[in-house]
């Protein structure tokens, strides 16, 4: 049965509460997340610092491969990289995310964020797949 991430819910992923992200939609395979750009997460040029964009890719990609994972299953990103097309300084992004490939071990995703002017930035990730023991999170 898919995991799902709690919509709406505070305390689930404390760093994405840090930020303000936001999950609107989650289903097999597939995530969509919203983030409020804020000046605290502006760099000192005043645009978007890139951290919170790898962060809200990195959310986002856990949550969509998340519930594509068994109750004992866990992941952990192995590498990402983003492709990122226009300084952000303030509104809404919005981050889909589809788990493009799965195996046993290993995952490969897509993300797209997009603003009001249109695609902002692409990232594409592996995931590594591990077992846990127990009853632990």
């Amino acid at each position: 049965m898919p995991k799902h991430v709690p919509q709406g819910s505070k305390g689930f992923n404390p760093f994405a509460d840090l930020i303000g992200l936001s999950f609107t939609k989650q289903e097999s395979g597939w995530s969509k997340c919203q983030l409020n750009v804020e000046e605290s997460l502006l760099n000192p040029y005043g645009m978007l610092h890139g951290g919170v964009i790898y962060s809200l890719a990195d959310a986002a990609m856990g949550a969509a491969f998340y519930s594509t994972m068994d109750e004992s299953e866990r992941c952990a990103t192995v590498e990402m990289k983003i492709a990122s097309f226009k300084p952000i300084t303030s509104g809404i992004l919005n981050c889909t995310v589809t788990v493009v490939h799965r195996s046993k071990r290993l995952g490969y995703l897509e993300a797209e964020v997009k603003s009001q002017e249109g695609i902002v930035d692409r990232a594409s990730s592996t995931f590594s797949i591990y077992e846990t023991r127990g009853n632990s999170q």
